[in-house]
């Protein structure tokens, strides 16, 4: 499949990554879509004729050799959502980006990925805790993503920087600039140990319309969001309420009763948005995470699954083949069912106690 009409496909006006994700399922894959003609492209679903209108594919695809060029100049690295090395957790969210463009070297795919975000304002309390929620989440080997905003964001990349956590950053730019201009440097030092994530290509510039937009990716890339502290209006807030539409953890620190910047930590606990936070022993023990990688509860012994049907005795042996927590979408794919027959299937397993469930729809071996 050719890079360059991978890349072209996100320059099409009015053709979004959903839209762009079922064209591909259509008609197989990106170059496909440039060799058919429009008439035929028209009979796709969800493609309507304004949309074709006004689709300039013969621009697109300049657009994107031009981007090709950028990104040999600058070593950058493209993820189309069908790269294996795409971020999983992100690909299983419905508006996922199609392409993201990534410099680094961490793996996006860690077992373990915790999203912290915060208010630009940060406090000393805030940075105080930053400090100690990274200290602590480093006996867990996990990754840790945020926005690389001014506050919090930064303050738990410099945080990861100095206790040798990888930690990516999120952009709502393309890569030829830096915004705010203040983080260079910490952003190229993430580069050695982590990276730094875009969708948007060269010359995109810092909109602010583009910062919820990244927040979906640093909400869909992990396995929980947490937020530091946060007023009642701003990213972090809107970071959260995302990851609850993904079905993902909140975790939030308490503030005291009339700080501006706990307002919204706060405001999350009491409307049952997130859980509350006083230590990684509350996140570690929510996930079932024990520390050096190992499953909390892990058994050293195996339950038979003689009372198992064949269909469940398969999903009980793919559960435990593969030692971490497994997702009820991964797990859908690897037993090739569908995810309402699964999930009754899985229902019946854990009310047996073969198996059981953890927050974000994964599961174990009980």
């Amino acid at each position: 499949m050719s890079l360059q009409h991978q890349l072209a496909l996100t320059f099409i006006k009015k053709i979004g990554p959903v839209l762009a994700r079922s064209m591909m399922s259509q008609f197989g894959d990106a170059e496909q879509i440039f060799r058919l003609s429009k008439s035929s492209l028209s009979k796709a679903r969800g493609v309507g004729a304004k949309t074709l209108r006004e689709a300039d594919f013969d621009e697109a695809l300049r657009r994107a050799e031009a981007e090709l060029n950028f990104i040999d100049r600058n070593n950058i690295d493209v993820l189309f959502y069908t790269d294996a090395r795409y971020p999983r957790r992100l690909k299983n969210c419905h508006d996922a980006p199609l392409l993201l463009y990534s410099r680094g070297t961490t793996n996006l795919n860690m077992p373990r990925i915790i999203s912290i975000v915060g208010t630009r304002n940060a406090t000393d309390y805030g940075k105080q805790l930053c400090k100690q929620l990274v200290e602590e989440l480093q006996e867990y080997h996990i990754m840790i993503a945020s926005g690389l905003a001014l506050g919090i964001d930064v303050a738990a990349h410099k945080e990861c920087l100095r206790a040798g956590v990888p930690t990516v950053g999120v952009l709502g730019h393309g890569f030829d600039r830096m915004y705010p201009a203040q983080n260079r440097a910490t952003a190229d030092k993430m580069l050695e140990n982590g990276g730094l994530l875009t969708e948007y290509p060269s010359g995109t510039n810092p909109d602010r319309e583009n910062f919820p937009q990244r927040n979906r990716i640093v909400a869909g890339m992990a396995d929980a969001t947490v937020v530091v502290e946060a007023g009642l209006k701003g990213g972090a807030l809107i970071t959260a309420e995302i990851a609850n539409t993904y079905n993902r953890d909140v975790f939030a620190f308490p503030g005291r009763l009339g700080d501006e910047y706990s307002e919204g930590c706060n405001f999350l606990i009491r409307n049952n948005k997130a859980q509350l936070l006083t230590c990684v022993a509350d996140l570690a023990y929510s996930l079932g995470w024990e520390k050096n990688g190992e499953l909390k509860g892990a058994p050293e012994q195996l339950t038979l699954a003689i009372d198992l049907s064949p269909g469940e005795r398969s999903i009980y042996e793919i559960i435990r083949e593969h030692k971490t927590p497994l997702a009820i979408d991964d797990l859908s794919i690897k037993t090739n069912m569908p995810v309402s027959q699964l999930a009754m299937a899985l229902l019946d397993m854990e009310l047996q106690g073969f198996i059981r469930s953890l927050p974000g729809k994964a599961y174990c071996i009980n």
